[in-house]
């Protein structure tokens, strides 16, 4: 289950996205390290700590 601070992220970064019409293609959590996986449009990543943190990377 994701954290309370992974939820709050989560949906601001939603928001976000669908602000510039970034289509949210996934979001899943990594069972291994807890974290949440953010795929939006073709190249932005995002993973979102049980802290809320989070860290965007372009692929």
């Amino acid at each position: 289950m994701p954290t309370t601070a992974q939820l709050y992220q989560c949906f601001v970064l939603s928001v976000w996205a669908t602000k510039f019409y970034l289509p949210i293609d996934l979001i899943r959590i990594d069972e291994r390290t807890g974290n949440i996986a953010f795929i939006a449009g073709e190249e932005t990543v995002i993973t979102i700590d049980a802290q809320g943190r989070w860290d965007k990377t372009h692929e």
